[in-house]
């Protein structure tokens, strides 16, 4: 008389518990791609637009203002308005920088891009005037 457990209870499961499982796991999917697409969303508008960095434009233009020199593009006094610019731009990045501890803020990258655009429109405007090195 050896009374076996109904090992049946034990291996299945109930349909009921069988769907309740399935739309856990369902669920669990979905709140799963929908926490990864917005993450992906956010990522891709944080990212601000690819500039060349604040020294690397302050080189370039010192580069432009000497082959500007070279070619007798520039007169003496237009070279010297143009170097007194480039260094305003540095002192301003230098004091900037002191100000915060060794780093630039959004708002102090946003001011020295506009003096560098506005510098670099002054060196092409300097260089193509009816004015030469003589």
């Amino acid at each position: 008389m050896d009374a076996q457990p109904d090992i049946s209870k034990l291996v299945h499961t109930t349909r009921k518990e069988r769907m309740t499982t399935m739309k856990t796991l369902i669920t669990a999917i979905f709140v799963a791609l929908a926490i990864s697409g917005i993450s992906m969303a956010q990522e891709q508008t944080t990212q601000p637009p690819v500039r060349p960095k604040v020294a690397q434009r302050q080189i370039n233009q010192q580069k432009r203002i000497r082959q500007g020199v070279k070619s007798g593009q520039l007169t003496k006094g237009e070279t010297r308005n143009l170097e007194r610019q480039q260094a305003r731009i540095q002192r301003t990045k230098q004091m900037d920088k002191a100000e915060h501890g060794g780093k630039l803020t959004p708002r102090n990258k946003a001011q020295l891009n506009r003096m560098q655009n506005r510098a670099g429109r002054h060196i092409y405007r300097e260089k193509h005037n009816a004015r030469v090195q003589k």
